[in-house]
């Protein structure tokens, strides 16, 4: 029943802040900056209080090993894949952990995360993630587990470096349809460049609640309005990583951008909490 575990993500609104901090499993340098203490790191979101922490399964006892019963709910990273980087290998991969799901209830996990990535000119890549979230669909079905699909629309790695998404809507909401039609719980998906227009991929979703990603560091001022903008357009909440691990004042980022996703906060509201 995947409902109990969803009603840990989400609040009786339905909105959610999931913190993701999982990017050391991707084997980049650049996604180490303010991780490379995890324990750290993970204790100064928990104390931020947001509704969950994205994190990998070796990483994944930091959060759990904290006392008490109030505390963010574990999304776990199910898959590791080597797309990132200026150039892309000659063999590309997103592999999933054994025996995924099963390491997600014992963790005690309310949802479970893996990509649907679309790189240009790679199609097997394409086609072992399709393979990736039909094979998890089924476990979590069997299990109660939350399946979030996280549907990527990637730029040419050469273009801007790696991890560069593409935001075309017209890229993003047949992939996020796709994500949608292979049992996805929750999305999380890329902004679109025009977040005016995000209420289009909220309607292709048909239903199922968009979370979306915060992407590379941005300033503070462009990812407040953007998230403002995002809630306004029916977003049922947002994942960022970097854009709050690498803030100065992680935690104090995470209170602004709680106040916007769980009580309407303006641009100005959250940028007077960052201030304090």
């Amino acid at each position: 029943m995947t409902k109990a575990r969803q009603n840990r993500m989400f609040s009786e609104q339905g909105k959610c802040f999931d913190v993701a901090i999982d990017h050391g499993f991707f084997n980049e340098y650049s996604f180490l900056s303010s991780i490379e203490n995890m324990k750290e790191a993970v204790h100064t979101i928990v104390d931020a209080n947001p509704d969950c922490i994205q994190l990998s399964l070796g990483q994944a006892k930091h959060l759990q090993d904290i006392p008490g019963k109030q505390k963010p709910g574990l999304v776990l990273r199910t898959d590791a894949a080597n797309i990132y980087g200026n150039m892309l290998p000659k063999f590309l991969f997103s592999e999933l952990i054994n025996n995924a799901i099963e390491h997600a209830v014992r963790m005690d996990a309310v949802a479970v995360c893996v990509n649907l990535l679309l790189l240009p000119n790679q199609p097997e890549l394409h086609h072992q993630c399709v393979r990736n979230i039909s094979m998890l669909k089924t476990e979590t079905e069997k299990y109660g587990m939350t399946l979030m699909v996280e549907p990527l629309v990637m730029l040419p790695n050469e273009q801007k470096g790696g991890y560069m998404t593409d935001g075309d809507i017209t890229k993003i909401m047949p992939l996020v349809r796709q994500a949608v039609e292979l049992g996805a719980d929750v999305i999380k998906s890329d902004p679109c460049d025009n977040v005016e227009e995000y209420h289009r991929v909220i309607e292709v979703a048909s239903g199922i609640p968009v979370l979306v990603r915060g992407g590379g560091r941005a300033s503070d001022e462009e990812i407040v309005a953007r998230t403002v903008e995002l809630m306004k357009q029916g977003a049922s909440g947002i994942v960022y990583g970097r854009n709050v691990i690498q803030h100065p004042k992680p935690a104090g980022m995470t209170k602004a951008l709680m106040q916007i996703v769980h009580h309407g906060a303006t641009e100005q509201e959250a940028l007077a909490i960052l201030a304090q």
